[in-house]
């Protein structure tokens, strides 16, 4: 049974969504953040040493990443969905948006959300944050010219990976109309929405 360590509010949300898609049976065992700090709470050192979600158990492995463990899920049991065949030029447009997604597109909007509790003592930083915030969801939002999905018409893991990206710039996605768009039919498949029931409570899905 593939058992998912699952963190409220976090991106672990998106390892529930991909089994709903797959139709893959799982276990999840529930962690919550404190109330005040919102770091994952201590238990999780117990699963693994970074003390982080998601960790994915399978077969007697333990992964971590996010990425890595959705690249796992669709190669291992996948049977062929959700990513284009291997060794195609597709495949590698897919496989770039899975890297790029805490690779590169996450790290401003942490930065965004971190200096927001310093108030006046992150003015300095503001501009270059901006900036890098505008390259990335702009990137996001060209990609998203006139195609449901990032890579076209075919939905894919790529999706599932960067709707984190997408969600937790809900603040800002009223300048990204197609990324917004986008958001809005990743949250309206029906597995999204079974992975909501089964995850309980998720605030970057307002």
């Amino acid at each position: 049974m593939i058992v998912v360590h699952h963190l409220n509010d976090s991106r672990s949300q998106r390892v529930l969504w991909l089994l709903e898609e797959l139709g893959l049976p799982y276990e999840i065992r529930h962690y919550a953040r404190d109330a005040t700090t919102r770091l994952a709470p201590p238990e999780l050192l117990a699963v693994h040493a970074l003390g982080k979600s998601p960790v994915l158990e399978d077969k007697g492995m333990k992964i971590i990443e996010s990425g890595a463990i959705i690249d796992y899920l669709i190669r291992r049991h996948g049977g062929g969905k959700l990513q284009p065949a291997a060794a195609t030029p597709e495949f590698e447009v897919y496989n770039q948006w899975l890297h790029y997604a805490e690779g590169s597109a996450m790290l401003p909007l942490m930065l965004k959300l971190y200096t927001s509790r310093l108030g006046d003592a992150a003015a300095p930083l503001a501009p270059r944050i901006n900036s890098e915030l505008a390259n990335h969801l702009g990137y996001v939002e060209s990609a998203l010219q006139g195609r449901d999905w990032l890579l076209g018409q075919d939905f894919s893991g790529a999706d599932i990976q960067m709707s984190f990206v997408g969600e937790a710039a809900r603040t800002l996605r009223a300048g990204y109309p197609a990324m917004d768009a986008w958001v809005r039919r990743c949250q309206a498949r029906p597995a999204y929405q079974r992975a909501l029931e089964r995850g309980g409570p998720y605030t970057l899905a307002n």
